[in-house]
């Protein structure tokens, strides 16, 4: 059976920022770093948490603590690029002369 364009439904937006990530106030950049540091800090103890629920038989579902753990991840790769660049940044600004 062959179905038209018409008839294809979009896919809905799997994947979202978590809200541990989004910043809550438009203050300083320090505390926006701040505050996205300790979002990475929640989702690094709450992928270990849901690996050890995993582990113990708590959790049946595999795919729940994966997603936990790859999302953990990226945030942790992010944290350490925005540190990256931010440290170039600064030895950038250490060489211009004055």
């Amino acid at each position: 059976m062959i179905h038209g364009i018409d008839q294809i439904k979009p896919i809905p937006q799997i994947v979202q920022t978590p809200s541990e990530l989004k910043p809550e106030s438009s203050g300083s950049f320090g505390e926006t770093l701040a505050e996205f540091v300790g979002g990475v800090n929640k989702m690094q103890l709450a992928a270990a948490e849901k690996t050890e629920l995993f582990a113990t038989g708590q959790i049946q579902d595999v795919h729940e603590v994966m997603a936990a753990a790859e999302e953990a991840s990226i945030s942790m790769a992010l944290l350490l690029e925005i540190r990256k660049k931010a440290l170039e940044g600064y030895q950038e600004l250490m060489r211009t002369p004055v």
